[in-house]
């Protein structure tokens, strides 16, 4: 079955109707199927035809319910913050597509964005309903983003994520350190974990788990820029070692302090001096040599 989207390139989730459970109409499935979403938000849906059968057609709330169905389902967001900044593509070919995310802008939906996410844009953009992911980056991180085009051939690029055949190098705009300089280039390892903040990751005592090789590309009197070429990919890693180094990285927004989260009305005057600069990998379906560079630059 071919994947469901909208006008604006969002794609539908699917649900399974067990056998084994019995229930008045489709709304009160819903309800109970999904206790998180308020039941006003479920009937708002079937009002505005969200909820569909397989043939894509849309269903009312006191529809029957029918076991051993799939039905389809859109998400519904009454505010979405815009971001806006636009994404290039800056290479389409029938395997993969390659885009340069900006700042600010999710790579993938979820909590307060739907259609301002990367893969959204692209969906509608290029007019491909199959594109997928294949790695992610932070939401205030800005660069390369690939994607996989074909769905029997999505496993095959995360893959190279998971055997680390993949080469990432990053730039970022940190403070300057005279004493740091003089041991750079070096490789920061240590142990990362989840911290009682979900936001956040800690750096912990024990075996190394993450290590990032660390250059200086440009200094001045108080900033620098660095290049990092990460040997693994945990989350926030970046982050978390350049500032257990006491060096930050500029406009961070969640180390060393984590501030409130802002929901609505974005300060786009600060963002994280963070760019996914080169990515290189042998191609797992042509065999190629693939190799890309945001066309972002970080100022110093």
């Amino acid at each position: 079955m071919s994947t469901k989207v909208n006008s604006e390139g969002v794609s539908a989730s699917r649900v399974y109707l067990p056998a084994d459970q019995a229930h008045l109409n489709l709304l009160q499935f819903f309800i109970e199927q999904f206790p998180h979403i308020p039941g006003d938000e479920w009937e708002q849906r079937f009002d505005e035809g969200l909820i569909l059968d397989q043939d894509g057609q849309a269903l009312a709330a006191n529809s029957p319910y029918l076991p051993n169905t799939h039905l389809l389902y859109f998400r519904r967001l009454a505010r979405e913050p815009n971001i806006p900044f636009e994404e290039r593509i800056l290479f389409q070919d029938e395997h993969i597509l390659v885009a340069d995310k900006p700042h600010f802008l999710p790579v993938t939906p979820s909590g307060l964005y739907l259609h301002q996410t990367l893969l959204n844009r692209l969906k509608k953009r290029a007019g491909i309903q199959t594109l997928s992911p294949i790695h992610r980056i932070d939401r205030d991180t800005a660069g390369l983003v690939i994607f996989s085009v074909k769905p029997d051939e999505r496993a095959q690029y995360q893959n190279l994520f998971r055997d680390r055949a993949v080469n990432k190098v990053y730039e970022a705009i940190a403070p300057y350190s005279e004493d740091l300089e003089k041991k750079l280039p070096l490789t920061y390892q240590s142990r990362l974990e989840e911290s009682e903040h979900f936001l956040q990751m800690r750096e912990a005592a024990g075996e190394s788990n993450a290590d990032t090789f660390i250059e200086l590309i440009e200094k001045n009197k108080s900033w620098a820029k660095y290049r990092l070429t990460p040997g693994s990919g945990k989350k926030h890693q970046l982050r978390c070692h350049l500032n257990a180094l006491s060096i930050p990285i500029k406009h961070d927004q969640i180390y060393p302090v984590l501030t409130p989260y802002q929901e609505y009305d974005l300060d786009f005057s600060k963002p994280l001096q963070l760019l996914a600069k080169e990515i290189t990998f042998k191609d797992p379906i042509t065999g190629d040599l693939r190799a890309f560079k945001s066309l972002q630059e970080l100022i110093l």
